[in-house]
Parts: structure tokens; sequence; C-alpha cells
């Protein structure tokens, strides 16, 4: 903890640090010291954990170690209720704009005001997991409100990234990110993928 404090790290990123140590230490036998090595590896494996899925002030740290590493931060956020093709293509698209991807999740809350009462189909921490799990999300981090703007006055991606037809100026978030320096950009999304779509599809089914 004095040692990073020493090296001029915040207070937070210190006790970041010294519980990823303390980690190392716990895993071993007898009295022990922790390697720059070791506590390295400690620090990039917590970013990628619990298959990607932090809290909003895990994010924060993670995120800045990140930075510290010299890596590029790309956001984007999503309800993600059914995955499909659409949804995989779009985020490794926006995963090789920079070295992290963090997808914020509305929650079952947030879901249901911004879809209706009938969804979310999956819950919050099902889509979560399943987010985490592919290859191009890095962090998933849920927020309540109706959108992320506060995450991501929080999170300040260098980049943000949104799909659809959006005008970048009317991307939560693209206000404080631009204020910050960053980017903010516009994929598209594959023609024919659809959450709505597949919804609808399960239910002709049913009738049929």
């Amino acid at each position: 903890l004095a040692a990073t404090l020493a090296a001029g790290n915040s207070l937070e990123e210190a006790c970041f640090f010294a519980n990823a140590a303390a980690g190392v230490v716990v895993g071993k036998l007898g009295t022990s010291t922790v390697s720059p090595i070791e506590l390295e590896n400690a620090v990039r494996g917590r970013a990628d954990t619990g298959f990607g899925v932090m809290t909003e002030e895990e994010l924060k740290l993670a995120v800045a170690a990140a930075r510290k590493r010299g890596e590029k931060v790309v956001m984007t956020n999503g309800v993600f209720d059914i995955l499909h093709a659409g949804h995989v293509s779009y985020l490794a698209n926006a995963r090789k704009l920079g070295d992290r991807l963090i997808v914020a999740v509305n929650s079952d809350a947030s879901t249901k005001r911004l879809k209706g009462d009938s969804r979310p189909v999956n819950p919050l921490e099902q889509r979560m997991i399943v987010l985490g799990a592919l290859e191009a999300v890095d962090w998933v981090v849920s927020f309540e409100e109706d959108t992320p703007q506060r995450l991501i006055a929080g999170i300040l991606p260098d980049l943000l990234v949104k799909g659809g037809d959006y005008k970048p100026e009317e991307i939560a978030g693209s206000k404080e990110v631009w204020a910050n320096g960053g980017e903010v950009l516009v994929l598209n999304f594959e023609d024919g993928c659809s959450t709505t779509n597949i919804i609808k599809k399960i239910q002709q089914d049913k009738k049929g």
C-alpha cells in the first residue's frame, strides 16, 4: 500500500493493488512475498475474472489500471436481451477499435421502462454473464437509469460507440466524452438481426 502511494497512485488505486497482492499471498504456503510479475498477473486477472462482470467501482479501478498500461478503452451500451449474430458482430467490431471493451447493460427495471412490461426476456444477471463470455468483451457493468449518461460520465472512455441510426450528438454521454477529449462513433448493425423480430417469430411459432 505504502509503495503504491509513494509511486504517485491514488489511495483508491493503492488499495486495489494491495488487495491484489494480498490475494496472491494467501494462495501461498507459509510466509511469502509477491514478485512484480505475480502482482501484474493478479491485476490483469482481476480485470478479466467473473466473466467480465463488475460493479461500477470495480470497473473504475480496472479502467484506471488499463490506462496506466496505455490501453485505449472503448465503451458501448444496450439491453442485449436475446443475444444474436448482429450483437456479436457489432461488439467484435467495437472491440477492434481499442484495447478494452466495456459493455454497459440496462437493468431489468430500466429495460422494462424502455421496452415495455414484457421485457426483458432474460434477467440482468443472465444477460451480463452471456455478454461477459464473449471474447470481444472485457468488462460488463449494469446501470439502473434510463440512459447510461451518469455511468459514462464517471468512466469517460476514450471512445464511446453506439449501434444504429443515431447521430453522435444524440448518444447518451457523448457531450461528456467529447469534453474529455474522447471520440464518439456510430456503427451499423447487421441487417435482418433484431431481438424484436426473434421474439415475434417465437410467438408466431407457438401459435402455429
